[in-house]
């Protein structure tokens, strides 16, 4: 088994290794990252606007096209990811070369802090030294967040999905760690409030030279799973306000889809696929344009 000493362990003759460690784990983060052809970051800045369920379904959709995919859920207090990819009950089995995800829906390679408690309802607890929190709970998290790209065994991959948790500063962490991301995936809805809060991550994203960035509209309307007729979720249009004042193309407009969300919940995101053509199209749409941009 690895030993990563936590921040309070490091100490007297034995913190002289620490930068050793980094720098040994910043190596394996290269060299797993030389099996993945594109990692790509699914985020927001806004909180409830769906990051993990258009992270979930468009890994399935990907992988049912016939990419080779990793999930990784970066939110570690709050991880969902595995639930929605079936992955729930599969264990990550630690061998010698490293951690070995699990298995989800269509194939999708899952790592999520979900899967390493044993208790659906448990929150996340650090092992600290007490007191002092906002000093070592950051590095903490980064750490854990390293360790998730470094020690995992992803294989070949097309690409690699990072379900970013909610904060500006969340996405800056993960572009430490990977600082050439290949694209992100900014999702929003039509609320007003979305467009302000995600358009700090759109202009964080800008200025950090991040090239290929998408915005994806989630929840733009409703879908009537009788009839199909679609009814506006909101009366604002932010989402098209965010396109116009970040320059930023919209690469997806995906409806709400009562199939679709109760599969997702369940973790049958194929079954879900199979039931709702509209969001079926607009996953597909994303997908493609995600591939164009990527092969660009």
């Amino acid at each position: 088994m690895r030993k990563i000493r936590t921040y309070h362990e490091v100490g007297g003759e034995e913190g002289s290794t620490l930068v050793e460690q980094v720098v040994a784990q910043r190596n394996r983060l290269s060299r797993r990252l030389e099996t993945i052809r594109a990692v790509v970051a699914v985020a927001s800045g806004k909180g409830g606007v769906g990051k993990s369920a258009v992270t979930a379904n468009l890994a399935v959709t990907l992988a049912n096209d016939g990419w080779q995919v990793g999930a990784l859920d970066a939110d570690l207090n709050g991880p969902s990811l595995a639930r929605m990819l079936g992955a729930i009950g599969r264990t990550l089995d630690d061998g010698e070369d490293g951690v070995h995800p699990a298995i989800g829906d269509a194939g999708v390679r899952v790592v999520s802090m979900e899967l390493l408690q044993k208790e659906a309802d448990a929150p996340l607890r650090w092992k600290d030294p007490g007191g002092d929190a906002y000093l070592w709970r950051g590095s903490m998290e980064a750490g854990a967040l390293r360790e998730f790209l470094s020690d995992v065994v992803w294989g070949p991959l097309d690409v690699l999905l990072v379900d970013v948790p909610p904060g500006t500063d969340r996405i800056a962490r993960l572009l430490e760690l990977v600082p050439a991301l290949d694209a992100v995936l900014l999702v929003t809805t039509p609320s007003e409030m979305a467009r302000a809060v995600v358009s700090r991550s759109a202009r964080m994203l800008r200025e950090a030279g991040v090239e290929k960035v998408g915005i994806v509209s989630n929840m733009t309307d409703l879908v009537c799973p009788d009839c199909g007729r679609r009814t506006p979720l909101y009366h604002e249009d932010g989402e098209r306000r965010l396109a116009a004042e970040t320059g930023l193309d919209e690469w997806a407009r995906i409806p709400f889809d009562p199939a679709f969300a109760t599969a997702t919940d369940r973790g049958r995101i194929s079954e879900g696929s199979a039931g709702g053509a509209e969001t079926a199209h607009a996953f597909d749409a994303l997908a493609q344009r995600l591939l164009k941009e990527l092969t660009a």
